[in-house]
């Protein structure tokens, strides 16, 4: 029962940060003489998506996902390093390359990225674009690749629910336009700019810049795309979503569009290959291939 008041402690807190960030951002961006920066229905879908994503995920880390991390930990190094300067920073890092692996294996793995098209799939970038989230992350499985590495380490797992919370706000922070380049910071941070390009759906800036809090991970293992050099950058995915303002549409087609696939090729090979793969197997898509109305400006 403490885990869930915790996880709708978090839910409460955070919730309130983020809604706070969207109308200083709006603000901004009208005094700025700026329009179609948010769209009405679309905020209003993203943040009903967000609200049910970060409720089924609170609840899941309350009753199961922190269930299966104490069950892994009895069988791994059982580290549990006291708090230190160190050991923290630690956490955070490895906790950020833990999600740079999920992040690539959501991309490239199609059963997990039926699950991710939803936040994908804004042709917009604002702050209400990160609440654009799939409450079947809790039951897709891509977060052991995220919460089980630490438990094997053996971190505290209340140290990494911290981790992990504080590497998604820090996230939410990179979906917008109106911060430029930051500098020196671009070359250790993951800032707006190379977040930019990650939500792009032209050649040159899909599955770039994967990392979480920091970027160094993508320039390591190949992954990195500067935004001086992605081209104009179009924002959604390849196969737009047909009813882009309705938020459990957004949450579920992925899924839908995933079984119509394997159920009409009879290809199980299809759940975890990568997203486009039945398209060039086959030729023949199940889900029709159109862009998402043209959301009204305010």
């Amino acid at each position: 029962m403490q885990d869930v008041l915790h996880a709708l402690f978090f839910v409460t807190a955070f919730g309130a940060v983020f809604l706070a960030a969207i109308g200083a951002e709006y603000l901004y961006t009208r005094r700025k003489g700026k329009i179609g920066v948010y769209h009405p229905r679309e905020t209003v879908a993203n943040l009903a998506a967000g609200f049910s994503y970060k409720i089924v995920d609170g609840i899941a880390v309350a009753l199961f996902i922190q269930a299966f991390y104490l069950w892994v930990y009895q069988f791994g190094l059982q580290w549990n390093p006291a708090a230190s300067l160190f050991s923290i920073l630690a956490l955070i890092v490895f906790i950020d390359f833990c999600f740079y692996i999920n992040h690539y294996m959501m991309h490239k793995v199609r059963w997990f990225w039926s699950g991710h098209i939803t936040h994908h799939s804004s042709e917009h970038m604002n702050f209400s674009t990160a609440l654009r989230q799939n409450f079947t992350f809790a039951f897709s499985g891509s977060w052991v690749l995220w919460w089980i590495p630490a438990a094997l380490i053996g971190f505290d797992k209340n140290w990494v629910l911290l981790a992990i919370e504080g590497n998604l706000v820090y996230q939410f922070f990179l979906h917008t336009e109106q911060i430029r380049k930051l500098g020196v910071l671009e070359k250790i941070m993951n800032t707006p700019s190379h977040h930019r390009v990650h939500h792009g759906s032209n050649a040159a800036q899909i599955d770039r810049n994967f990392g979480g809090i920091f970027i160094f991970w993508d320039k390591l293992f190949g992954t990195f795309r500067d935004e001086d050099e992605a081209g104009e950058i179009k924002y959604g995915v390849t196969h737009m979503p047909a009813k882009p303002y309705n938020p459990l549409y957004l949450q579920l087609h992925g899924w839908t569009e995933l079984a119509q696939d394997v159920w009409r090729h009879k290809d199980l090979r299809i759940l975890y290959k990568h997203p486009e793969w039945a398209d060039e197997q086959y030729g023949d898509p199940s889900h029709v291939k159109t862009g998402a109305p043209t959301a009204e400006k305010i």
